[in-house]
């Protein structure tokens, strides 16, 4: 992933340097285990730990112009260090044996970061909704005013979306955190099975109840969806934040800094332009998906097309999910709210958003759904066309003579509507 998306925390995980350095606590973990096995020499592990090297130059220059295979210059590179050992080094396993394992130990860490960053998000929005737990706006369906809510209850709705995103994540990090050392087709012809319980205990991984020569990819594809469900989360939340930032309704606001610029030839502007670039991310987010779950799908017990393609999904996947949360939990943290523009939209039509509670007052009088339902809906086409819902049921005769004018101002009250939102709170 290119540097402007990426966190330096995560960066360092995803460099060459690093990815080697996990095969190497791999290796280093077989070679321990046939020791203790009594398969090669007790010592080699330790000479290997002490003496090795990565070289990252060095390794891909074998690579590029001797063996054309990445694992095999590693193991060439290394053995180049550590004398004798170099014998011993690789016994008995084959490439995924080694990538594999070490390929759960970055994802592992990566979303242990992701995982940080949702949970610094979930805080964020909950202090946010907390804030403003009492602060009335409209709530839209279809993008069309329907009945009064608060912001804090719309920021509800997104936490507890981030905390099922959390719950997936948790539930793939599960997933992931397998590794296998079972040989060329999985089936243990060349290395005893205990090496496999042995390493995947030192390395904290569970031992794939069963695998081909590579760790089954719909562990991948799960680690994938739940990522990208996030991510789509995240554009679902950036998207309400760009929408009520719109000049004509300008409820909430990204923060501006001072000294900021939002457009090269306008002065004036202020766009929303960091939720847009979440909402852009997640367009990306959701084109790893289909290859992770094209992945899935090997020949026989392995082939070669899921390799290029984790390549670039998974470290690209993990950079862009660690930003755009990060970014997100910024926007939210610092967001700015207009309470009194929320309440001009919300009195915009004169009470016409209390049609229900008109209706249903009416119900109460005596009258029935549908005559209730057609005084109402009458006097909201009016006020569509430009009047007071509130002035219009004042001088209808049929609302009159069953609603005294506290009542009439009672159920047009938009705190009416609120009455039970505590319920949601409390929970």
């Amino acid at each position: 992933m290119i540097d402007r998306y990426t966190r330096p925390e995560m960066g360092a995980i995803w460099t060459k340097e690093n990815k080697y350095r996990a095969w190497l606590k791999v290796e280093i973990a077989v070679c321990d285990a046939l020791g203790k096995l009594g398969v090669i020499p007790d010592w080699v592990a330790g000479q290997v730990e002490k003496q090795a090297k990565i070289d990252v130059d060095r390794i891909e220059y074998i690579e590029h112009n001797e063996t054309r295979h990445d694992l095999i210059a590693f193991v060439k590179g290394v053995s180049e260090h550590v004398g004798e050992a170099a014998k011993y080094l690789h016994f008995g396993v084959t490439s995924y044996d080694i990538e594999d394992p070490a390929t759960m130990l970055l994802l592992r860490e990566s979303l242990d970061l992701i995982i940080g960053e949702a949970k610094r998000l979930e805080a964020n929005i909950l202090r946010r909704a907390k804030e403003h737990k009492h602060t009335l706006m409209i709530g839209r369906t279809h993008g069309i005013h329907a009945e009064p809510i608060t912001l804090g209850f719309k920021l509800a709705v997104w936490m507890t979306e981030v905390q099922r995103g959390i719950e997936r994540l948790q539930q793939a990090r599960e997933v992931i955190s397998y590794g296998k050392i079972s040989g060329s087709v999985g089936t243990y012809a060349n290395i005893n099975p205990r090496v496999e319980q042995m390493v995947c205990q030192k390395l904290d991984l569970k031992p794939a109840p069963v695998s081909t020569q590579i760790l089954q990819r719909d562990r991948h594809a799960q680690l994938l969806t739940a990522m990208v469900i996030l991510s789509c989360s995240l554009e679902k939340f950036a998207t309400e934040v760009r929408n009520l930032q719109r000049t004509e309704i300008r409820e909430v606001e990204e923060f501006f800094h001072q000294g900021q610029r939002g457009s090269s030839s306008m002065p004036h502007k202020r766009n929303p332009w960091v939720s847009e670039q979440v909402c852009g991310i997640a367009r990306v987010m959701r084109g790893y998906l289909v290859p992770g779950l094209e992945n899935v799908t090997t020949w026989h017990e392995r082939d070669l097309s899921n390799s290029s393609v984790e390549r670039i999904i998974l470290p690209d996947a993990c950079c862009l999910l660690h930003y755009q949360l990060f970014t997100f939990a910024n926007i939210v943290d610092k967001l700015i709210v207009y309470p009194e523009n929320m309440r001009a939209n919300l009195d915009r039509m004169g009470g016409l958003v209390a049609s229900q509670q008109v209706m249903h007052a009416l119900i109460e009088k005596g009258l029935t759904r549908e005559e209730a339902y057609k005084v109402a809906q009458e006097n909201a086409m009016k006020a569509w066309e430009g009047g007071s819902f509130r002035d219009l049921l004042a001088q209808d005769p049929r609302v009159t003579d069953k609603l005294t004018p506290e009542e009439l101002k009672a159920c047009l009250a938009p705190e009416f509507h609120l009455k039970n939102l505590d319920v949601i709170f409390d929970r």
